[in-house]
């Protein structure tokens, strides 16, 4: 276990669970800049509930989920009400903003690994395995009018990515991005 800081907040980071980045805090700020008051918020793939933790303080109110046993252990330690699911499989009621940092790195079978850290990056050959996954069933959650936020990199297709979320009625606009190395990280904004 270590500690880490992030906008001068300390949260515990375990082994076994994905050590926020880049992609996490990009993620951070284009949540707290999109929150509301009165919103539900999930957040899926919540890893150590980096995004939660900060959301939380703005949003009505806060569940995520993590598939990971050690992600949701992690995420309880820094308070963070969390469910452990395959994305919201078995989570009811509607929210009106969804957050997910899904694993985009396009990962073919030889490079994956045999720990749980695999499900925080492994995308699946193209990198967009999980969002497909995710989009097939978002309309149960989602409330009229809700909002989805994601991230995703240049190696899994921004256009590609974006194209699945008009396909399935949303319009998705990028909402911020930033360079690092090897790829371009880019948030979507979906909304109907």
């Amino acid at each position: 276990m270590s500690i880490r800081i992030y906008r001068d907040k300390e949260f515990e980071l375990l082994d076994e669970v994905y050590d926020p980045g880049e992609d996490s805090f990009l993620l951070v700020e284009a949540a707290l800049n999109e929150a509301r008051p009165c919103d539900k918020v999930l957040e899926v793939g919540t890893g150590c509930g980096i995004v939660s933790l900060f959301v939380k303080e703005v949003a009505a109110s806060v569940v995520a989920t993590d598939i990971s046993p050690h992600a949701c252990r992690n995420a309880r330690l820094n308070g963070v009400p969390v469910v452990r699911t395959d994305l919201f499989s078995g989570i009811c009621g509607r929210f009106d903003l969804v957050v997910f940092n899904p694993p985009y790195l396009p990962t073919p079978p030889e490079e994956r690994l045999s720990s749980w850290l695999n499900r925080a990056f492994d995308g699946g050959p193209t990198g967009r395995k999980e969002v497909s996954r995710f989009l097939a069933d978002i309309d149960r959650i989602l409330a009229p009018g809700g909002r989805i936020l994601t991230v995703i990199s240049t190696l899994t297709g921004i256009d590609e990515t974006k194209r699945m979320f008009e396909e399935r009625g949303f319009k998705a606009e990028q909402v911020s991005s930033e360079k690092v190395p090897f790829e371009r990280l880019v948030v979507l904004k979906c909304i109907r």
